[in-house]
């Protein structure tokens, strides 16, 4: 089956798309790239023989929006039945929790208040969270802005009451802020997968059968906790 995926690289160069606006798949320090989706890459690029080439992207939005210009051959992102109307996913290989940056002196304490009346939830654009939110509010006004990072910064400056994010991501950005609160709970659980721009793409099976040798020969979780 990974024969199945040699076709992915074009001259020995496997583009992947490479979302670091989710802290917890993706850790950038200058040109280095840690975290599983850049350690899944790296292993498929060596299993196939090819150069991996990270495409950087600063929220799944862009990525999704890319995927019919021919910009990426394989990437990560979170499944959603929209989105599979236009890219092939595979099974997750990790599932993550997205919850909300409060300000500090709210009355916010858990999950369920931030949707009220009269309240304003920031959200990233195309984000996996910004499709969950606009289906099941049903009392606060959804805004979207800009990328994860860009929200956040947002959301720092004034703009709304509370913001949208994966955990890791929001723990990172207000790491030490005593003006903001994470809310402890899940406003959802994201289950991030493997894609192909194409939605009917064979090789998606062949890379399903990719994650699936990773996750059961302890990769995953190896690169988790690297």
């Amino acid at each position: 089956m990974p024969d199945d995926l040699n076709g992915l690289a074009r001259n020995g160069v496997l583009r992947v798309a490479i979302n670091t606006g989710n802290r917890a798949l993706v850790q950038q320090d200058g040109d280095t790239l840690g975290g599983v989706s850049p350690a899944l890459a790296r292993r498929l690029a060596e299993e196939i023989g090819a150069h991996m080439q990270p495409m950087i992207y600063d929220g799944a939005g862009k990525v999704f929006a890319d995927a019919d210009r021919d910009k990426w051959d394989v990437g990560f992102m979170a499944i959603d039945a929209m989105r599979a109307e236009k890219i092939a996913f595979t099974d997750p290989y990790i599932v993550i929790e997205a919850t909300y940056a409060v300000r500090a002196p709210s009355a916010f304490h858990h999950i369920e208040d931030v949707d009220s009346v009269g309240v304003h939830i920031l959200t990233a654009a195309g984000s996996a969270y910004d499709m969950y939110l606009t289906k099941s509010l049903e009392h606060a006004t959804l805004e979207r802005f800009g990328t994860p990072p860009e929200s956040f910064a947002a959301f720092k400056a004034g703009r709304c009451d509370a913001v949208a994010g994966v955990r890791a991501s929001l723990d990172a950005f207000f790491d030490g802020d005593p003006d903001v609160r994470i809310l402890p709970g899940a406003l959802t659980s994201v289950r991030q997968a493997m894609v192909l721009p194409d939605r009917d793409d064979p090789r998606v099976a062949a890379l399903n059968d990719f994650v699936q040798r990773a996750m059961t020969s302890g990769f995953v979780d190896a690169a988790k906790a690297g």
